[in-house]
């Protein structure tokens, strides 16, 4: 199954959506942004998420030490990173906090692909750039080069192109502007992308002859 991620989550009513929503992941951006919280803050929304979706932290380029604090504290159950990170932070990160690392990769050609395929960590996210740009790259890259490995992908997925994102055969789908109106985070934008890409995904598997026509939702 495809997994879903809303990216930008900062009030306590984005939290309550997400709840009745229930996408896999949800993510806090503690990089500079119009969607960033402050550690305090995320550790209040936490409280009040639903135990069964992840926590991500989302990073560019901060201290070690703050993304440690957050998962020690119970904050963040993984780790998102969208700057200039190196391998040997990511490394550093797995080996001592033992939880998944995103590495974010910014997609304008094959050899991005290429550079993302080879990253040490968990897992790898594809997007157009820095993150909740509302653009997406050229997904027609990803039939030329594939990656054999676990990846996001992000930028521009609303719901009115979920099905073709989830044509892409992603591991996890990475949602945020495309989930807003005026800059918020709108409730019923959020369902509606968990319906549409929960329903394409089985349109796709009844297309493929994987799962019985009496499945598939109306």
């Amino acid at each position: 199954m495809i997994r879903i991620k809303i990216c930008g989550l900062s009030r306590v009513c984005d939290i309550e959506a997400a709840n009745r929503c229930r996408p896999d992941y949800a993510g806090f951006v503690f990089a500079k942004s119009r969607r960033q919280v402050t550690p305090r803050e995320a550790a209040e929304l936490r409280r009040l998420l639903d135990p069964g979706i992840l926590p991500v932290g989302v990073f560019v380029n901060a201290p070690v030490s703050q993304m440690e604090r957050l998962v020690k504290d119970g904050v963040i159950d993984a780790i998102q990173l969208h700057g200039q990170e190196e391998e040997d932070v990511i490394r550093t990160l797995q080996r001592d906090l033992g939880c998944p690392v995103i590495k974010a990769f910014s997609v304008r050609s094959a050899l991005d692909l290429q550079r993302a395929a080879g990253s040490c960590a968990d897992y790898v996210l594809l997007d157009y750039g820095a993150g909740g740009t509302g653009h997406s790259f050229d997904w027609r890259l990803l039939e030329e080069t594939p990656l054999n490995r676990p990846w996001f992908l992000a930028g521009g997925i609303s719901p009115e192109n979920a099905l073709e994102a989830v044509q892409t055969g992603a591991w996890a789908l990475d949602v945020s502007s495309g989930v807003e109106t005026d800059g918020k985070k709108d409730p019923e934008k959020m369902s509606g992308i968990v319906r549409r890409i929960r329903n394409g995904e089985r349109q796709i598997r009844h297309i493929r002859g994987t799962v019985h026509p009496g499945n598939i939702d109306e």
